[in-house]
């Protein structure tokens, strides 16, 4: 039974080994398995590590294993979406040994928080803006936090969270366990690790920009009002599940829209959606109800679903970071994917700049005979207009020595789609 490759030699404790054991957790991750035992003996740790590679058991089993000791911990994460994942995979371990936690997210009644508070849980998840609310309504003290858990550090400092960091920082003991997991590691993360942590250990499972081993690459230079029609296309060839991602939420409605004319279930996730709508979209993407997910870069980090076949840009990412994020929702765990980018021509900039950070030349695929246009595919300008002054053209440039290309007349540099399709 004892063998190096499982969770075994980690330090976990044999009940919990066993929960994991029942729930196929056999073979721990390149991040649990150097995290876990730094974790357990109480060290303050930083876990750099690309999305989607198991950083929520890293801190998670931990965590666990200190409540049963009678220890309280914090987990603040940037999104809603985030915060439900790590609730799951919490509860799906911890239910059996009697684990109380609290969930702290907005889009939900506070009531039922405050009543969750009442019962004493053990480890609190929740975004910075809900826990702040609480502090400030005197419904939760975090004077007894011996474990804090800054999970996906990076997202929510870009997200704009530094101060509400600041005060949940001020209010947990001094004394405590502080861990940092990010896919990136910029100076406001080194920051915060040399003003708020203790010698910390620092685990990097593959530098920043690194993507997921086993995705695929591919990229289109097209016209806007083509978008729609090559979207088509790539339905009609693709069978399994699609996530696309939009720039924007009104881009995100009216894609879905689209796709719906086409003929397929689709759903979106964006910040004008409930969180019950949010929810639903999710968990219909999960179980098949929905075929294909348009989201924002709200739920880049926040979508954990095995087997998409396929992550589409519809729009390219506000930054070259957020690439990274976005395609990381396939090829999960170990699995095999795709990622398909569109780009307009006034944008090579901005796949330079991919590339320089992901070190990689993403292949170009020559457009294919595209199906005729619909009426619903045209996209509102005011829409496009948006999107490129949503752009910070100072935030999407990126350092590295990265493989550099040139684009020249169509058909060079490029590579053949599908070679057993008829396109």
């Amino acid at each position: 039974m004892n063998n190096s490759s499982d969770f075994y030699e980690l330090g976990i404790a044999p009940n919990i080994l066993s929960a994991l054991d029942k729930l196929g957790f056999k073979i721990p991750t390149p991040i649990q398995k150097k995290s876990i035992p730094s974790a357990i003996e109480g060290k303050d740790l930083i876990g750099i590590a690309q999305t989607g590679t198991g950083k929520t058991l890293a801190f998670g089993i931990p965590m666990i294993q200190s409540s049963l000791k009678g220890k309280n911990g914090l987990v603040v994460l940037p999104t809603r979406e985030l915060a439900l994942q790590v609730q799951e995979v919490l509860h799906k371990i911890g239910t059996q040994f009697g684990l109380r936690t609290a969930l702290l997210i907005g889009g939900e009644a506070i009531f039922r928080q405050i009543q969750a508070l009442k019962r004493d849980p053990q480890i609190i998840i929740g975004t910075p803006g809900r826990i702040i609310d609480h502090l400030n309504q005197k419904t939760l003290k975090l004077n007894s936090v011996s474990i804090l858990v800054l999970d996906e550090a990076d997202r929510m400092l870009d997200m704009g969270f530094a101060p509400q960091l600041k005060i949940i920082l001020s209010a947990v003991p001094r004394e405590r366990q502080t861990m940092l997991f990010s896919a990136t590691m910029p100076e406001d993360i080194i920051t915060i690790a040399r003003k708020y942590m203790k010698t910390p250990t620092r685990i990097e499972i593959a530098p920043p920009g690194t993507t997921v081993e086993k995705v695929t690459h591919e990229l289109f230079f097209l016209d806007r009002h083509d978008k729609p029609r090559l979207l088509e296309k790539i339905l009609f060839e693709y069978k399994g599940s699609v996530l696309v991602f939009s720039r924007t939420k009104h881009g995100a409605r009216k894609i879905t829209t689209n796709i719906r004319g086409m003929g397929y279930s689709a759903a979106e996730i964006h910040s004008n959606r409930s969180l019950l709508q949010r929810r639903e979209a999710l968990e219909g993407f999960k179980n098949g109800k929905y075929r294909v997910l348009v989201a924002t870069d709200i739920a880049a980090r926040g979508i954990d679903v095995k087997g998409i076949e396929l992550v589409l840009n519809f729009d390219l990412p506000s930054t070259a970071e957020d690439y990274v994020h976005r395609i990381g929702r396939t090829a999960r765990a170990g699995g095999v994917g795709h990622a398909i980018s569109f780009a307009t021509p006034d944008e090579r900039s901005d796949v330079k700049a991919i590339e320089r950070l992901i070190r990689v030349t993403l292949p170009l695929s020559k457009l294919p005979e595209l199906p005729p246009a619909r009426k619903s595919d045209k996209i509102p300008e005011t829409i496009e207009r948006s999107n490129r002054g949503r752009r910070p053209s100072s935030r999407f440039s990126s350092s590295g020595q990265g493989a550099r290309r040139s684009f020249g007349p169509p058909g060079q540099g490029e590579r053949k789609r599908f070679p057993h399709r008829n396109w």
